[in-house]
């Protein structure tokens, strides 16, 4: 199982964390362009963490030469079904450089841009706050 599948599913937020290369680059289901840097992408995955409710991978794919890994989830977004894949690309060090999420169906993306949204404030104050202690 890869490491980040068992930070999350221990909600252990300081090793997810913990697993991000400096230069890693979040591409989210909602938003057109990619967030780069730890501080951020660490702030949106605690940010998913408290808007996702039932969230469980059901399945995991992992190339043979180890870098690229698939996660597979299932989760609610108030109320909305949601079925995702974490698309996860490791460095030669392990840390994870890449990290690009898909959602369907579109009222389970709507939900989550609108729950995220709401996050938002917290979530740049958290990545300035980071930033500003690294």
């Amino acid at each position: 199982m890869h490491a980040f599948r068992r930070a999350v599913e221990a909600r252990d937020e300081s090793a997810v964390e913990a697993l991000l290369a400096e230069d890693v680059v979040f591409t989210s289901p909602v938003a057109f362009k990619p967030y780069p840097g730890k501080p951020i992408t660490a702030a949106i995955l605690r940010g998913a963490m408290r808007v996702f409710t039932d969230f469980r991978y059901v399945r995991e794919i992992n190339d043979a030469g180890g870098h690229d890994h698939a996660l597979v989830f299932e989760a609610q977004v108030d109320g909305k079904d949601v079925t995702g894949c974490d698309f996860i690309h490791v460095d030669d060090d392990g840390k994870i450089d890449s990290f690009m999420v898909m959602v369907r169906p579109l009222s389970g993306a709507e939900a989550l841009a609108a729950a995220m949204g709401a996050q938002f404030d917290r979530i740049s104050a958290e990545a300035a706050a980071a930033s500003q202690s690294a």
